[in-house]
């Protein structure tokens, strides 16, 4: 049984002129311990479907299932990470980060011990104090990470959550990302990311969902089968971000 199943996924808005469908009879699955990279056209609904997985926005039709039973409102097993990094600027990094943790009635002694050890794990030692207008982008995004860590999710969606950040601080992030995934220590092993960055998506991902634009349909499912640490130089790195793009130019 995979961990996280869509089937026949479609969404549709209320448009001034009648209805707007923005994406069509979507079906994959998520194995447990995957890394699933999601891309495709601006606008083709990327985002959408991942807060369809988390449960914030309900699908027209379809169903999402997880560990084979049906997802009705937002699923406590899934955490999201923003790519507006979605900070409250009236909290410390310490109170943004146990956000969750409160909102789930968690004690303050054991939401202490949970918020130090992501601190730690994202590299946020020394800024427990600080607000967020005192972090630079690549803190801020810190800190949504260990906010959605710090629930202990078993699945981690990521919504273009290193795009709005200069290119060394969003390779540091990336590899960092890597580590934590990886890691035996934490509670989540399975991420679904969004991404407009095919790059990205060929480095860190498992497999590679490519959607259509208007209205988003699936229409490629690629398995990425090369080794990590992953060399962006490398003949057959650069092969497969070739083919994506052709994929999602061809379906644009």
């Amino acid at each position: 049984m995979p961990l996280l199943e869509l089937k026949h996924i479609s969404k549709s808005f209320a448009h001034a002129k009648g209805v707007l469908p923005v994406l069509e009879d979507i079906s994959f699955s998520v194995e447990e311990g995957e890394f699933v990279a999601i891309v495709g056209p601006s606008g083709c609904g990327k985002s959408t479907l991942l807060r369809i997985i988390n449960g914030i926005v309900p699908a027209t039709s379809g169903q999402v299932l997880y560990r084979g039973r049906q997802v009705d409102g937002i699923n406590l097993e899934c955490a999201l990470v923003f790519q507006s990094f979605a900070l409250m600027p009236w909290l410390s990094v310490k109170s943004n980060i146990e956000m969750g943790l409160e909102a789930r009635g968690v004690n303050s002694k054991e939401r202490e011990r949970v918020v130090n050890f992501y601190i730690d794990k994202v590299g946020l030692d020394g800024f427990e104090e600080a607000y967020p207008r005192e972090l630079s982008g690549g803190m801020k995004q810190r800190v949504g990470l260990a906010r959605a860590l710090a629930v202990e999710p078993k699945v981690l969606l990521m919504d273009e959550p290193f795009s709005a950040l200069d290119a060394l601080t969003a390779i540091n992030l990336r590899e960092e990302l890597l580590d934590i995934w990886q890691a035996p220590d934490m509670s989540v092993h399975t991420i679904v990311m969004v991404t407009h960055i095919i790059e990205e998506a060929v480095e860190l991902a498992d497999r590679i969902l490519v959607l259509s634009s208007h209205p988003g349909r699936l229409t490629a499912d690629l398995k990425v089968n090369l080794s990590r640490p992953r060399d962006r130089r490398a003949e057959s790195f650069n092969a497969l971000t070739d083919k994506v793009f052709s994929l999602i130019e061809e379906r644009a």
